[in-house]
């Protein structure tokens, strides 16, 4: 079957299937054509969106409102498993080879046999034509076309062949083999580990799915399989092609003089950078000078990393194709080679560095009086770590101690400002690890957060806000495209939800207006800063809310309370801040400059989807480090929170070391009843009771690695 890639607009009766399936997932509700545009994940312009939408019409699938509005028609949503209709939707593959489709706005999954596969694998979104639709039995299926791969990488064991080589891929929800070229092998030897690309999908019982090797991996660690493992599966390339490094070593270090004279120059400023210890591709820097009329002057500078990166080059193709860099608990993959992310941007000590600044006159009671925003040339003086920047705004005699405290006093007027015009402040445990020689984690604890970070973190935001600012007033009601960083109002639903747990103890919150929510929120966090038994209720407030994304149109940010707000200050390790620079830098000054919005918006939207993996990837391997740590540790005994009630069972979040396992409720001569919205369980001979917040004594009896799980024994009440 032919594959469609991502980069393509997608074929006319795909799209049709995409907006009518839109369209049902609330049947009731008027959506423009804009609206359906922005709501859909695919490459086709607004125009062509626009002309389904007038043939769907004619069709009567849905209905025309008038003023380029519709909704969906009475006999659309009448339909569902039809025979021989075609849904869209996602494989979900089972261990035997066989598969559900899961259709948004189907009530059944659609089943399909090994025999109608065809080349599709786990994950990837695929259109399926149901085969029957008798009431008695479950919808069953064809897939007819994979519209959207998953991913077109697999990291696997490569075994050699006379005939032909091929390699088992690790994960085993996927291909069961995947058949090599012998000349595209990179002289790979038995048993090393690789990473393939599948260039003939083909996939049945006369042929098999074949491929290059892209990476060389030798033999691995069980540690080094898995990280790979997660960052292959989640579709980020571990290495960077030979033309994006060659160009990236042909970039010269030297600034030169006509460069120079371009440039704000401030060299002879003084200028600091403040990042963790182990940073190495230091993107940020803060600079403070006293002026002569009794003013003060505080700047933060970004690498310029587009005046490196151009368009259309092979680093901007490979940078925009990985969109960020990815965090995991060991090891760090770069949107940038060495070369630009460690060097030629890295704002490193000692070192004149090309900069985009933003730089703020404020006068003794820390009222901004005037923004500057350009492109400027630094030197930065100090290199400091958060904790040697923490200890110089705590000690007198510390090194810059009179310039870090008047930054921390501002920082501290501007959080007082942001929490007062409506920012939430909720505080979420970042989990750290301590490792050894061997990358196996030796202690688990919660990354301290002090002054010296929050500094950082408020300047940020403080700058962030003001380029998106200054995009806003340059436009003057004609719209200038841009990258802003929205974050929507939370689902409503979830917020009643929310409230309805809170009420449970004893915490009232309202949600008549957002600023009446966002008060709640906070009075929430204040909470569970003096009582860890609601601690857990920060999370489910967290995951009410709506997830922050990338798009040209403003809509504001919830949570921090800002009309305008944008990603400016980490462009080495984000392509919306790249994408932010260059717009920036076209409208300086008397320039306006209007980039194409709708390219703009699939670009964002791009974005915002390897951001989630990113983020997916960093939550995996942290569980993997949790699992790993408690390895040794069975048969030992802890104090824990309860953290989660299922229908199995009781999730625990184990106080020493921040590690959560799971007991299940089969250990008890009884069953269990999941009371009040999973906030509670109780046993239905003895009346014990499990409640969320619960303070409570386990042990654990085993430890899966494989399956990242850890069971728990429950033994009493604290």
């Amino acid at each position: 079957m032919k594959k469609i890639k991502k980069s393509t607009k997608l074929p006319r009766h795909i799209l049709d299937h995409l907006i009518v399936k839109l369209f049902r997932r609330n049947p009731n509700k008027i959506r423009n054509v804009k609206q359906v545009f922005e709501k859909l994940d695919v490459k086709n312009s607004l125009e062509q969106i626009e002309e389904r939408l007038e043939y769907l019409s004619s069709k009567r699938r849905i209905q025309s409102l008038g003023d380029k509005s519709y909704k969906l028609s009475k006999k659309t949503t009448s339909s569902q498993h039809k025979q021989g209709k075609l849904h869209t939707g996602v494989v979900d593959m089972t261990k035997n080879g066989s598969a559900f489709i899961v259709c948004e706005g189907l009530e059944k999954d659609i089943f399909v046999s090994p025999r109608h596969i065809s080349d599709a694998m786990n994950g990837d979104t695929v259109s399926v034509r149901v085969l029957n639709n008798r009431k008695d039995r479950r919808p069953e299926g064809i897939i007819e076309e994979v519209i959207i791969r998953q991913t077109e990488h697999f990291l696997g064991k490569y075994y050699e062949n006379e005939s032909t080589p091929w390699i088992m891929p690790v994960n085993n929800n996927v291909l069961a083999k995947i058949t090599i070229d012998v000349e595209n092998s990179l002289k790979a030897e038995e048993g090393e580990m690789v990473v393939v690309k599948i260039t003939d999908w083909t996939n049945n019982r006369h042929q098999k799915p074949v491929g290059i090797i892209t990476t060389v991996l030798g033999k691995l660690s069980s540690n080094d399989l898995e990280m790979n493992r997660i960052l292959v599966d989640k579709g980020f390339n571990l290495s960077f092609p030979d033309e994006v490094i060659a160009e990236s070593e042909a970039l010269s270090e030297e600034i030169s003089e006509e460069e120079v004279s371009k440039r704000r120059d401030m060299r002879n400023v003084l200028t600091m950078t403040i990042d963790p210890d182990t940073a190495k591709d230091f993107d940020d820097a803060i600079s403070f000078q006293q002026l002569d009329n009794g003013n003060l002057e505080i700047g933060v500078h970004i690498a310029d990393v587009a005046h490196y990166v151009k368009p259309g080059s092979e680093l901007d193709k490979e940078a925009y194709l990985r969109a960020t860099s990815v965090y995991l608990v060991d090891r760090v993959i770069p949107m940038l080679p060495e070369r630009l992310s460690n060097g030629l941007c890295s704002l490193r000590p000692n070192e004149d560095k090309c900069v985009f600044s933003t730089v703020f006159e404020i006068n003794p009671d820390f009222e901004i009086l005037n923004t500057w925003i350009g492109r400027a040339l630094i030197h930065s003086d100090k290199r400091f770590a958060y904790e040697e920047a923490q200890d110089s705004i705590e000690n007198k005699d510390a090194e810059y101690h009179e310039e870090l405290t008047i930054i921390n006093s501002f920082s501290h007027h501007l959080r007082k400002l942001r929490f007062q015009e409506g920012s939430i402040g909720f505080e979420t445990d970042e989990v750290k690890f301590e490792l050894d020689e061997d990358k196996k984690p030796i202690r688990v604890y919660i990354k301290e957060r002090k002054d010296a970070h929050l500094l950082i973190e408020d300047l940020m935001l403080l700058a962030n806000k003001a380029v998106a600012q200054f995009i806003q007033h340059k436009a003057e009601g004609h719209e200038i495209p841009f990258v802003y960083r929205i974050h929507d109002l939370p689902d409503a639903e979830k917020v009643v939800g929310l409230i309805n747990f809170a009420k449970q103890f004893d915490i009232q919150m309202k949600n008549r207006n957002p600023d009446e929510l966002r008060a709640s929120y906070n009075n929430l966090a204040k909470a569970a800063q003096k009582d860890e038994q609601i601690k857990f209720l920060e999370g489910i407030a967290i995951r009410s809310m709506a997830k922050a994304v990338y798009s040209t149109d403003n809509i504001g940010h919830f949570g921090l309370g800002f009309k305008d707000y944008s990603h400016f200050t980490s462009p080495i390790r984000r392509y919306a801040d790249v994408l932010a620079h260059r717009i920036l830098f076209e409208n300086l000054g008397d320039n306006i400059q209007r980039v194409n919005k709708t390219d703009l918006e699939l670009k964002c939207r791009h974005i915002s989807k390897m951001e989630r993996k990113a983020m997916e990837s960093e939550r995996e391997s942290t569980r993997f480090k949790q699992v790993e740590f408690l390895e040794d540790k069975v048969g030992e005994t802890f104090e824990g929170i309860i953290s989660g009630i299922i229908d199995r069972g009781v999730f625990v979040l184990l106080k020493e070391n921040h590690c959560e396992g799971m007991f299940s409720f089969d250990q008890f001569r009884e069953s269990f009843e999941v009371q009040n919205g999973r906030l509670s369980a109780k046993g239905a001979k003895t009346g014990l009771k499990f409640k969320m917040g619960d303070s409570i004594n386990v042990s654990i009896s085993n430890v899966d690695i494989d399956k990242k799980q850890v069971t728990l024994e429950y033994l009493d009440h604290i």
